[in-house]
């Protein structure tokens, strides 16, 4: 086995596969690329993703790239522990809630942390206030969705971590980071604090950084 990854730091889709092989156990290379120095879209890089974007997995001679293909292939690949159940119909409910979160929350969410962490202007000026409300409204109602399923079990899907964590415990992260910004404050009380809003999304958040402390 010869596993390379090529990561960012940072990147919360890299963080993705970070937990998947911490949670998986495998042994790998970590090349850990530098944004700010364009290292991403070197000619190399480019040779095995010609979008020019992380993560990128090889595995002996197979590469692979985007955050959630590569977790089914380590799925496939390195089967224990599972991260798309033990069974078709686990597994088509893990995939339809990280279908579900990328379609309906994740697109929000990145348009806040673009925004208050990064400061990228999504919007003309006149509109950007509503904008942000509007994001913010969209990723408060998911949340109550995912608390709502982890208020009955410790994970998003079934009795153990699955990809559906993976998928979205680095994308909180990253919003609570976005969200502790000065100028997020107004927008941040109708999130913040997590363990009183979202009491059991917090207890969950602890469950995950567990499993890999030192995620960067």
């Amino acid at each position: 086995m010869a596993i390379d990854l090529y990561w960012g730091s940072g990147s919360t889709y890299c963080w993705r596969v970070l937990l998947a092989l911490k949670h998986k156990g495998l042994e790998y290379r970590s090349h850990l690329l530098k944004f700010d120095q364009q290292e991403h879209q070197a000619p190399q890089m480019l040779a095995m993703n010609p979008r020019g974007r992380l993560p990128v997995l090889r595995d002996s001679d197979y590469v692979v790239f985007e955050s959630v293909a590569i977790l089914y292939f380590l799925d496939r690949k390195y089967p224990e522990p599972p991260l798309f159940g033990r069974n078709a119909e686990e597994g088509g409910v893990i995939m339809r809630v990280v279908c579900e979160y990328q379609a309906y929350a994740e697109p929000s969410l990145m348009q806040l942390v673009a925004h208050f962490l990064y400061g990228r202007e999504s919007a003309p000026d006149a509109s950007l206030a509503e904008a942000m409300s509007d994001a913010m409204r969209c990723v408060a109602s998911e949340a109550r969705t995912i608390e709502r399923r982890l208020a009955q079990s410790d994970w998003v899907v079934g009795e153990s971590i699955s990809a559906a964590d993976m998928v979205i415990y680095p994308d909180i992260r990253l919003l609570l980071r976005a969200l502790a910004k000065p100028g997020a404050s107004e927008l941040a009380a109708r999130f913040l604090p997590v363990d009183t809003n979202y009491p059991a999304l917090g207890r969950w958040l602890q469950r995950v950084a567990a499993i890999a402390p030192d995620l960067p």
